[in-house]
């Protein structure tokens, strides 16, 4: 495969070390901070209007956090050999030392939390199920039937300080992959102290605005109606998040024109023209101005229930979209010029290979099958109590 090719390259700069997969993992996992950022409104902060959305973040972040991994499992050349890392863990690597942040983020926080939460749901599906749904939810107890007031007063309690503990987990989860790309000081595109703190915001819009997608999407299915209130209050957070991204976002860029050092004619020619439709047009003006515009006009108009959910749907969509090409234009756009700074190269996507096209889309749907697979066990909704629901609360609600 022939790349174009202008100016001078360095042999090893040719060709891009890190394709779309790489592209796709912080998006992933900025889903995953983002919703549970969301989700620790209701538990820490008591926003109660978010409630019913709480539920529905958790599993989301869970489906998301587990197919997180696997585009860098996919662009190693020996996937086999990534649990090394754990058994001869390289305190000076910081692409090594994340395999222990996402575990503990897995295992530790978000895990315990969803199982602290669906704790008395699970004992009680243990008992009115059949069949290998029964036995899942046995399972899924770990041999903890003891659903007494007393005792879901401490699942509480500690899901609360779990929840406490999760928020700088959150914090530390996605701003670990800024502060990686911030360290490349080799590259001027990433190389900026700030890098960490948009990848945290970016990540936190992204997680509100797939939750409060998802939420309206399950409602509709569900044929039931959207909580207004709920939607409201999200998108209103979504609004407030969204402007302290867009302003970190354009000082990083005032200080990058300010300073204006060696890099900046070559950086200033990639934004031109490489880079004008991804980064202007699609992350700046489609992705972030154009929501930010919306989502700000219910704010400050009162519009119809019908009119505010589309305005919500066109602005989660086009949030999304625009979060998704600022990943792409940093870890792309990050390695089109040369270290010379004298030649630029071009990114070709190929569609059915391990680092294709394909697998980018299989990969993004993958979580939405989890979620789905989720739900349907641990439903995030309220639903109405059985006779066998009671009866079975009544058998194992004694101490």
């Amino acid at each position: 495969m022939q790349i174009p090719v202008e100016g001078f390259m360095y042999p090893n700069e040719v060709e891009l070390q890190w394709s779309v997969l790489i592209v796709l993992y912080p998006f992933l996992t900025g889903l995953v901070a983002g919703a549970f950022i969301l989700a620790s409104l209701e538990r820490v902060f008591m926003v109660k209007a978010v409630k019913p959305t709480y539920r529905l973040a958790l599993l989301t972040a869970l489906a998301f956090l587990i197919v997180a991994p696997l585009p860098l499992q996919l662009h190693l050349g020996h996937p086999e050999r990534s649990f090394e890392m754990y058994l001869t863990p390289h305190r000076s690597s910081a692409m090594a030392m994340f395999g222990f942040v996402y575990l503990w983020y897995l295992l530790a926080v978000l895990v315990v939390e969803i199982w602290l939460d669906y704790r008395r749901d699970i004992v009680v599906m243990s008992q009115c199920t059949t069949g290998w749904k029964r036995l899942v939810y046995r399972v899924l107890t770990l041999g903890s039937t003891n659903i007494s007031e007393r005792s879901l007063h401490i699942d509480e309690r500690v899901g609360w300080l779990v929840t406490v503990i999760g928020i700088p987990s959150a914090f530390l989860l996605h701003g670990y992959v800024g502060f990686i790309f911030g360290s490349v000081k080799a590259n001027p595109w990433w190389s900026s102290p700030l890098m960490p703190v948009v990848f945290l915001f970016s990540a936190m819009v992204s997680g509100i605005a797939i939750v409060m997608l998802l939420y309206m999407l399950m409602c509709r299915l569900r044929r039931e109606p959207i909580d207004m209130d709920c939607v409201d209050t999200v998108a209103k957070y979504l609004f407030y998040t969204f402007i302290i991204d867009f302003s970190l976002e354009m000082l990083d860029l005032i200080h990058r024109i300010y300073e204006a050092d060696e890099s900046f004619r070559s950086l200033d020619f990639m934004v031109h023209t490489r880079l004008f439709l991804s980064q202007v047009v699609i992350q700046i003006l489609l992705g972030t101005v154009l929501p930010i515009l919306l989502i700000g006009l219910t704010q400050v108009v009162k519009l119809a229930a019908k009119q505010r959910k589309r305005i919500y749907v066109v602005a989660g969509c086009l949030t999304m979209i625009g979060i998704f090409a600022m990943r792409w234009n940093v870890v792309i756009g990050g390695q089109l010029f040369s270290k010379s700074f004298l030649g630029y190269t071009t990114y070709k996507m190929a569609f059915a290979t391990r680092e294709g096209l394909l697998t980018a889309i299989v990969l993004t749907v993958l979580p939405f099958v989890i979620l789905g697979v989720l739900v349907k066990l641990l439903p995030p909704w309220p639903e109405k109590k059985s006779a066998i629901s009671s009866v079975a609360v009544a058998a194992y609600g004694a101490d």
